[in-house]
């Protein structure tokens, strides 16, 4: 499995996130059911933090992930009106999971 995490910080990043938290019965609706259309999705987690936020995404391979990044900057660019600095992306593979 591969995971990947993006790091959301600077100007307009907790706008973004405050928007994440107020519209956060469409976003689970809308966004989840984009990102299970993609091949491979295991898992999303949104992340609240002072600075932000951070997303981590767990698919079954690296070609998942970076459409699962691509599907994510796609929804966010259509559904919120909140923009932030492009997210630090951090990728690897996975040594553990378990829910």
């Amino acid at each position: 499995m591969h995971a990947v995490v993006r790091r959301y910080s600077g100007p307009g990043a907790s706008e973004l996130f405050e928007e994440f938290e107020r519209k956060h019965g469409s976003v689970e609706a809308t966004l989840e059911q984009a990102m299970r259309g993609v091949p491979g999705f295991v898992a999303y987690t949104l992340v609240r933090t002072q600075e932000g936020g951070v997303s981590v995404t767990i698919c079954r391979d690296k070609a998942s992930t970076e459409k699962s990044v691509q599907v994510a900057r796609d929804w966010i660019r259509q559904n919120l009106q909140a923009s932030a600095n492009p997210p630090e992306v951090l990728d690897g593979d996975v040594l553990l999971q378990f829910s």
